[in-house]
């Protein structure tokens, strides 16, 4: 069995070997979609083909929709090269449930898959956006896409389309601009751009991103006039904040060895220039949720039926940050870290390490849950609760620490400096009090050097901030005596990293103890998260991977 066009229309051994198909007829939704498209999305990554796609699947299996997504990539091409158009854009996605029960499914949502950097393909999406029944622009394009929110420092590329303007734009965002203003132009009809990504207010980031090309176009007269207010007016289009979790690991070679014994061999995982892990296969957890701000001016995909909640933005507000900076991913960073320095490879194993299990829950459920945001709809303690005793002690989920340590440098600030913002805001509250959260500020300083607690080297996840950072750390050696100071204040201090000065907040010191505590010699890393989280059992045996 492989995923094209022929194979799949002979059902009989796909249903031998328990993966499930489409039931809809794929033709007429392509040909239906390319006739009136709904739903764009750009960042056609795993996560994506394991949720946004999985859920339109479910609505065009039910025929609640007639229309499928197009999908759009603008950072690595190759992944539409590599694994959508050999594939026939369909994605066998394969859920690992705790139990150890798989769901093996295609998904065959996608009627189309562009390329952004294609002049051909740019020129489809200029049509697709002209459109008046396109309906929604989703994305999951990383935090790393919404860097130009600040824009301070704008990437070259950016700066050059905020001085050449909308007709041939090479940015990611700039792409976009340039695609609404076609839309302007076509008749100004409406539509909502959501954000799919694990950022706070990732619908305002995005909003700031799209206005600042607008902004530098309308100074120059490279666009008309009311082209800024359109794109400000939320009853014309929306930027919708959302709320997503799902853990979509990397493919792992394990699940495609068990789908080759089932007689699928499209398993080959790649790794493209850009270094994305791409498979004709994804794998990813069984839970999941997707909280969307209900602000679509032109409709939207009936997607509730598929268990997405749609809400107000104060509630997916409290969702967002209830599971980005208490109940979820800090507890992902802290043993992404503390996994890498101790010499895990899965995040699973992580959790039968009694000290890091201890490390967790003491930052959610005692430093992290007092002050947690309360969305209402779901509960921060039996969120919690889920994380912690199903998902990230699955054994099935092949995630890796080495995965969730990418980029730290731009995740910090939300997943532990909201914490830290309101234990300083919170009278009732003493910033002297955190004890965990400062631990793993500075033991992420201390996975910068890129030596584990055994003294031995390790690749350093990739990070914006890497070559920056790793200089100011470059003449610290294992066992060397402090103080830091001097080495570490322009890290802490840095408000870009950790959305204030950390010395002003009263934990700079304290994170400047700790690492000197973390550096102090082989097995520091051990002796000090034992030491800090009180954890009377004794460590895991050195072969627990």
């Amino acid at each position: 069995m492989r995923l094209n066009n022929k194979d799949l229309q002979d059902k009989r051994p796909w249903e031998k070997a328990g993966i499930l198909l489409p039931r809809f007829d794929r033709g007429t939704m392509i040909r239906t979609t390319r006739e009136s498209p709904r739903w764009v999305h750009f960042g056609a990554g795993n996560i994506f083909r394991a949720f946004p796609a999985a859920l339109q699947q479910i609505l065009l299996d039910r025929g609640i929709e007639n229309t499928g997504i197009i999908a759009v990539e603008g950072y690595d091409g190759e992944i539409i090269d590599k694994v959508f158009r050999p594939c026939a854009n369909a994605t066998l996605a394969v859920t690992l449930k705790s139990d150890g029960t798989i769901e093996k499914r295609v998904i065959a949502s996608v009627a189309q898959a562009l390329r952004l950097d294609s002049h051909k393909d740019f020129d489809i999406l200029r049509g697709i956006f002209r459109s008046p029944s396109l309906q929604m622009v989703s994305f999951t394009i990383t935090e790393k896409g919404y860097s130009l929110s600040d824009c301070k420092n704008p990437p070259p590329d950016a700066e050059a389309d905020f001085i050449n303007g909308p007709e041939n734009p090479q940015s990611y965002l700039g792409c976009l601009a340039g695609l609404c203003y076609e839309r302007y132009r076509a008749g100004k009809f409406p539509l909502a751009l959501v954000s799919m990504d694990n950022c706070f207010h990732n619908g305002d980031k995005l909003f700031q991103c799209v206005e600042s090309f607008v902004i530098h176009w309308r100074e120059k007269d490279l666009v008309e006039p009311g082209f800024l207010d359109y794109i400000r007016d939320p009853s014309r289009v929306s930027f919708p904040r959302t709320m997503i979790d799902k853990i979509t690991p990397r493919p792992d070679e394990a699940v495609g060895k068990m789908l080759e014994a089932l007689g699928f061999t499209d398993t080959a995982v790649q790794i493209t220039a850009k270094n994305t892990y791409v498979a004709p296969f994804v794998n990813a957890e069984e839970t999941q949720y997707l909280v969307i701000e209900d602000v679509f001016p032109a409709g939207r995909p009936a997607l509730e039926a598929a268990g997405v909640l749609f809400t107000g933005r104060d509630t997916v507000d409290r969702a967002e940050k209830m599971k980005v900076c208490t109940c979820l991913n800090p507890l992902h960073t802290a043993l992404a870290i503390f996994g890498c320095l101790l010499g895990y490879t899965r995040i699973s194993a992580t959790m039968k390490d009694w000290d890091l299990v201890r490390l967790v829950e003491i930052i959610g459920y005692t430093e992290g849950l007092p002050v947690a945001a309360d969305p209402g709809v779901l509960s921060p303690k039996q969120f919690i609760d889920q994380v912690l005793q199903v998902r990230f002690p699955n054994p099935f989920i092949p995630d890796t620490p080495q995965r969730i340590a990418t980029d730290t440098s731009r995740k910090l600030s939300v997943r532990f400096g909201e914490t830290i913002k309101a234990y300083l805001t919170d009278p009732a509250r003493n910033i002297g009090d955190l004890k965990c959260i400062p631990l793993v500020l500075a033991a992420w300083v201390r996975y910068l050097m890129g030596i584990d607690d055994q003294g031995a080297p390790f690749t350093v996840s990739p990070d914006p901030l890497y070559d920056i950072l790793c200089p100011a750390l470059s003449g610290i050696r294992l066992g060397q005596k402090g103080p830091f100071h001097r080495q570490l204040e322009p890290i802490l201090s840095n408000s870009g990293i950790f959305g204030f000065d950390l010395y002003g907040s009263g934990c700079g010191e304290l994170v400047e103890t700790y690492f000197e505590e973390l550096t102090s010699g082989p097995g520091a890393v051990r002796s000090t998260l034992k030491r800090l989280t009180g954890n009377p059992l004794p460590s895991p045996i050195p072969t627990i991977k």
